[in-house]
């Protein structure tokens, strides 16, 4: 019962963080569009949005039916995950750079051509070794499943290490990248700049980042040296509301200790 709660509601809980944060992105949107531009606001705000969508329809995996239900939803999301979310924080955070021409198309292009890559390898790789699906509980004679690996055949570690490599790709790397380039525009922040608290906000957003980034890591360690049960990603279920609170807070935060001229 446990289990299924757990499995259920933390990801429903992270959601609703990341739809809150999308919500107040809007809410301050003119001034986020003054310091972070238009087009680094519009993707940040999509990301938020989008990892809501990824974070609240997580039960959907759970409770669609057995095998292949499970693994679908669960190759349904992670792309979105790896290719469109991912890409969108770290393309929206180097949108930052006072330029007019902003970020080089090359560089878009490749951070989502990586991500749709590193997406495609975690399918296939999916498809190879889910081949069944378990009960996890029983909630009022609905049964809660969750993707099996292996059930059929014999271990292949291997497998299983390509399959957590690609999520170092994405969304792993994509948010160490993301948290390194905050650090080094807060870390070279003029400190005349009328926007004095800029780097206050951005240290939020880097701690939230790096939590994220690290309980993926985490999450995939503890599957790979025990065994590959999926309801242990739960590990960054947790860590993502607690990232998504800290980035709240600091969105929060005015961009200036005297900000009543921006109201």
């Amino acid at each position: 019962m446990i289990t299924a709660l757990v499995t259920l509601l933390v990801p429903l809980i992270a959601g609703l963080v990341y739809f809150v944060m999308a919500a107040e992105i809007q809410r301050v949107s003119k001034f986020r569009k003054i310091m972070f531009g238009e087009i680094g606001y519009k993707k940040v705000f999509l990301a938020f949005l989008l990892f809501g969508v990824y974070f609240a329809t997580r039960p959907l995996q759970n409770l669609l039916g057995p095998h292949p239900w499970p693994m679908i939803v669960n190759c349904m999301r992670q792309v979105f995950l790896m290719a469109i979310i991912s890409p969108s924080i770290l393309v929206g955070i180097l949108h930052w750079v006072p330029s007019e021409k902003g970020t080089p198309k090359s560089v878009v292009v490749a951070a989502y051509g990586a991500g749709a890559m590193a997406a495609l390898i975690f399918v296939l790789i999916n498809f190879i070794a889910i081949d069944g699906s378990k009960v996890l509980a029983t909630i009022g004679g609905i049964n809660i499943y969750d993707a099996s690996w292996f059930s059929s055949g014999p271990q292949r570690p291997e497998l299983v290490i390509v399959h957590l490599v690609s999520q170092l790709i994405s969304p792993v790397g994509f948010f160490l990248l993301s948290a390194a380039y905050v650090r080094h525009r807060r870390y070279n922040y003029p400190l005349s700049e009328v926007y004095n608290l800029m780097p206050l906000k951005w240290k939020h957003l880097e701690i939230s980042l790096l939590i994220f980034a690290f309980s993926l890591v985490f999450a995939g360690l503890a599957a790979f040296l025990g065994q590959y049960y999926t309801y242990l990603w739960v590990i960054y279920f947790s860590a993502a509301i607690i990232a998504g609170l800290i980035e709240l807070k600091g969105i929060k935060i005015p961009p200036r200790e005297d900000p009543q001229d921006l109201q």
